[in-house]
């Protein structure tokens, strides 16, 4: 997936919700400031400042190194915590108390690490762990625990998931 470093993309996606929006206005920026050495060397205090503000004042941990489509919704972004090697797809939504990473077994890398597809919504305290693909409009209920691939077009909940619905 490309990066794309508009920084306003997701504004009017969280319409009504300014955490979001702040969130990932500063999330957007410390990603372009990352993808340039220069910018780094020269912005390098703004990424203190990201890290300490968006992770420990606001509790969310996005890392500049995570690659997010346009239209990332994020729903009270508190304990909300996604590895920088997940792909996430175009017009997500995240909610709270949702971690999305990889299961710590070996080398943290892209292998490692959740695709998740344009147009899915993660319900509240959803884990989602290793190297699965979730595929594109998938719903997944709350507290549901993902370890396995999930096709495109269906809604599943539960530990460990399963597909209740498939459209």
């Amino acid at each position: 997936m490309k990066r794309n470093f508009n920084i306003f993309q997701d504004w009017s996606t969280n319409k009504g919700y300014f955490k979001g929006q702040l969130v990932l206005l500063l999330f957007r920026s410390a990603t372009l400031v990352k993808s340039n050495i220069i910018l780094t060397v020269l912005f390098c205090w703004y990424l203190l400042f990201y890290r300490f503000f968006v992770e420990w004042v606001l509790g969310v941990e996005l890392s500049w190194n995570l690659t997010a489509g346009k239209g990332l919704q994020l729903f009270h972004g508190q304990a909300l915590i996604v590895n920088g090697n997940t792909i996430i797809g175009e017009n997500c939504i995240l909610r709270h108390s949702t971690t999305i990473g990889n299961k710590g077994e070996t080398e943290f890398s892209r292998l490692d690490s959740p695709i998740i597809g344009n147009n899915v919504n993660i319900g509240a305290n959803v884990c989602i762990l290793g190297h699965i693909t979730i595929g594109d409009n998938v719903k997944i209920g709350a507290g549901s625990i993902i370890t396995k691939d999930i096709p495109s077009n269906c809604i599943v909940v539960g530990n460990p998931a399963r597909i209740i619905k498939n459209n």
